[in-house]
């Protein structure tokens, strides 16, 4: 069993260690390193290339939010869970929004925290409820999300409305009856004709253009 190599950032020694010492607990979690703020996060991501990296946002010197981005280019696979005690809309949106795949607060269960890493590290979308709510609010805000002049294929709506609906490729694939490298590629043409980041993004501009509800002929 591949294990999920996970970096820890955070600039409060206690809960860095602490989230450190949770995961040893778990053989299919490995901590690959430990970062107290932005710009050893960015370094050890392109040293180690994690699958997962937990992230808090508010850090002395480089911050989260401008870390994401500098992460994303330096390993482009990693997945970036964000654990942060703030929970205000700007944070969380703006988080997303810089490349993000999942949002926890630092209140969360260990249960809680053990299935958004699997979750992320598995490309899916990891939102704790609240945080959720508060995502679908920003979504009355439609200045926020891209209009595309490029549209999308029957196929690629398709895809869009089961990725709004929380389904991983594998699940689309069965749901379509195609190939699982089949919505690889229509996710990358979403994603490209939407100027959209990564698959949350994606679901956000599902559910505010009604694309999740819409149902198959």
């Amino acid at each position: 069993m591949n294990k999920i190599r996970v970096l820890v950032v955070d600039d409060q020694a206690v809960v860095r260690e602490g989230v450190v010492a949770i995961l040893s607990y778990y053989s299919d979690i490995e901590v690959v390193g430990q970062a107290a703020e932005g710009s050893q996060a960015v370094d050890l991501a392109k040293e180690t290339q994690p699958d997962v990296i937990l992230l808090d946002l508010v850090m002395p010197g480089q911050d989260g939010l401008t870390a994401i981005p500098l992460i994303k280019e330096v390993s482009p696979k990693t997945c970036i869970l964000v654990v942060t005690s703030f929970a205000d809309n700007d944070h969380v949106y703006q988080a997303i929004k810089a490349g993000a795949l999942g949002y926890i607060l630092k209140d969360a269960t260990r249960e809680q925290l053990l299935q958004a890493i699997r979750d992320v590290a598995q490309g899916r979308a990891s939102l704790q409820p609240s945080i959720a709510v508060r995502l679908i609010q920003e979504i009355n805000h439609p200045s926020e999300l891209l209009y595309t002049a490029d549209p999308l294929t029957r196929r690629e709506l398709e895809t869009l409305r089961l990725i709004a609906r929380g389904l991983s490729n594998q699940e689309i694939a069965t749901e379509l009856v195609v190939h699982e490298r089949t919505i690889a590629k229509y996710v990358s043409s979403i994603l490209d004709k939407l100027h959209l980041a990564n698959r949350t993004q994606a679901a956000l501009y599902a559910l505010r253009e009604g694309i999740s509800n819409l149902t198959d002929e």
